[in-house]
């Protein structure tokens, strides 16, 4: 691996939502602070959507943490699992609300539970927040039941709110007739967008940055240039091609990742490299 090559203590490009590499682009703190005035607002239903790889669960968890680290109580709920029938679904929510049910429980007695649970955390000056990851997953049966649990209320607020997370397609499901209930209860919404040619430099700076380097820039202009072309500014497809040009630089024993490398690892990313490059192949761990 390059990490001592490139004076680094971990790899900077890795794929899992670390909240240590958090970046605020523009896009991710208008969403954030989109998340937290509706948090405070603590009205309906709060949509966040992004294409594949623009950092959805990422804003999640800096969402979570920025509510955990508040003096006024919430209490969040995380569920990254979609495909759950609404019995699980509500199963799944009960547990994390510290209730704990046999799977045998009916449909009411889950309600009745869950309900009262909200009861007393509402009573206690509480607020919850479900937060749902890949929403666009869930079935039509799970949007409803979600619906129906956000009937739940005091005279003066909500006892939950929910914040789905999804890809486009989550938009394109919330348009059918039989959900317009669930749509306009949406009192706030945000589309992430891709990183910025400018955005994208200083990106992968800081992860490089996060990860140990110090010195000079390891990718020149050219290299970013191509980086940015080549990934649309989608932020795992910049981590995928970054990791490779590292691979391809440290193979030759170089310092610098040019533009020729990131073109490599475009290559390699789409299926074509050649068997002198198979070296620079690799596993999403």
């Amino acid at each position: 691996m390059y990490l001592a090559h490139f004076g680094l203590s971990e790899p900077p490009f890795a794929l899992t939502p670390d909240t240590a590499y958090a970046f605020s682009t523009r896009a991710h703190q208008e969403a954030l602070n989109t998340l937290l005035v509706a948090a405070d607002a603590g009205e309906g239903f709060i949509k966040i959507t992004g294409e594949v790889g623009t950092g959805k669960t990422m804003l999640c968890r800096r969402f979570l943490a920025a509510l955990a680290k508040r003096d006024s109580g919430f209490i969040t709920c995380y569920l990254p699992n979609p495909t759950l029938s609404p019995r699980t679904l509500m199963l799944s929510l009960a547990e994390e609300l510290g209730e704990t049910l046999p799977a045998s429980a009916d449909q009411f007695t889950l309600h009745k539970t869950i309900n009262q649970r909200l009861l007393e955390l509402a009573s206690a000056d509480l607020r919850v927040v479900l937060c749902l990851d890949e929403a666009q997953a869930l079935s039509l049966e799970s949007l409803e039941a979600l619906r129906l649990l956000s009937n739940l209320e005091t005279e003066k607020r909500k006892l939950m709110q929910v914040v789905l997370f999804g890809q486009p397609e989550l938009d394109s499901r919330l348009q059918r007739d039989d959900l317009r209930q669930l749509r306009q209860r949406i009192a706030f919404a945000y589309r992430l967008g891709s990183l910025s040619r400018g955005e994208l430099g200083h990106y992968v700076e800081h992860r490089l940055r996060i990860a140990g380097h110090v010195g000079a820039s390891v990718f020149s202009p050219a290299a970013l240039a191509r980086l940015h072309s080549a990934s649309g500014g989608t932020p795992r497809v910049v981590n995928i091609l970054a990791h490779k040009s590292l691979l391809a630089v440290f193979g030759e024993g170089g310092a610098t990742v040019e533009r020729r490398h990131v073109r490599a690892a475009e290559r390699d990313s789409d299926g074509h490299a050649t068997p002198r490059r198979a070296w620079l192949r690799w596993r999403l761990r």
